[in-house]
């Protein structure tokens, strides 16, 4: 399994695999500029050459990074102008990661700020990652789940299949599903009934093809609270359950599962906690 955590690029992009490296990681996420800032300065040809060549010796394949957007982007902003800001925005980040190298983006998809209904949100996202894909060459958009905290769409399985339905170049699309906001969404997956159920239901609404990626984060909240807050593995609402049968899901075996519980403090011991659960229940 590709288990890691979403480290820190401070000093330079190309600090993030090293720092994976040294907390046990065989994945990692990561932001590719300050992900609370619009602008960034652009990524030099060293700290370019230095990021491919450090994920290199540190055995990091592209399929291993799970690089996340800014959270300023609203990709369904029901207002011209924070569409069209957002819309460039994420375009410079799928730019930053082709030049990098990397194959997936992930982003939260967005908020009708209770502007849109839910549906027009929806296509209004669709269309913000078609016009990104057609300005691109291979990075794939990875959407995520939501908590469906506040406005924010996404929180559904269907949300991800219908913004899935309206994307022109499918193999360019995917998910990534976030435990902690699968939980607060209302979906049960703290017991090996509930688990299956729950992801046979996305195989049959979204489809495993889609899957991506995981973050894996256990949850402050109750179930199908639509509240947002991650706790440290086995402190939750969640439980180590959860995890022990993601660990041992061989559906999941591809695709970086990555951790951005509180206290990075703790993943060394949390990922370590995570490879012991590889052996069955």
């Amino acid at each position: 399994m590709k288990v890691g955590a979403h480290v820190s690029i401070a000093g330079g992009v190309e600090n993030a695999p090293l720092n994976a490296r040294d907390i046990g990681a065989t994945a990692f996420g990561m932001f590719t500029k300050n992900q609370r800032q619009w602008r960034a300065a652009a990524l030099t040809d060293e700290s370019i050459l230095a990021f491919r060549e450090n994920c290199k010796q540190s055995n990091f394949e592209p399929d291993d990074v799970l690089v996340h957007d800014s959270y300023l982007i609203n990709l369904g902003h029901p207002e011209q102008n924070g569409l069209e800001k957002s819309r460039q925005a994420f375009l410079d980040e799928m730019i930053r990661c082709e030049q990098l190298g990397l194959t997936k983006l992930n982003f939260h998809p967005g908020s009708h700020l209770g502007q849109l209904d839910e549906k027009d949100c929806l296509a209004r996202i669709a269309e913000s990652i078609n016009l990104a894909l057609q300005q691109t060459g291979f990075v794939k958009a990875v959407i995520e789940n939501t908590a469906g905290q506040g406005n924010n769409v996404g929180y559904r399985f269907e949300h991800l299949a219908e913004i899935i339905e309206q994307i022109e170049i499918k193999e360019r699309v995917g998910v990534c599903l976030d435990t902690c906001h699968m939980f607060a969404a209302g979906y049960d997956i703290t017991d090996m009934q509930s688990f299956e159920e729950t992801f046979s239901m996305f195989d049959r609404i979204v489809g495993y093809t889609y899957l991506s990626g995981m973050h894996l984060n256990d949850c402050k909240s109750q179930f199908n609270s639509r509240v947002d807050r991650h706790a440290p593995l086995g402190e939750g609402t969640l439980g180590l359950l959860t995890f022990k049968m993601v660990m041992q899901d061989s559906r999941l075996e591809s695709i970086p599962l990555i951790l951005e519980t509180p206290m990075p403090e703790r993943w060394p011991k949390e990922i370590k906690l995570l490879k012991g659960f590889e052996s069955k229940v």
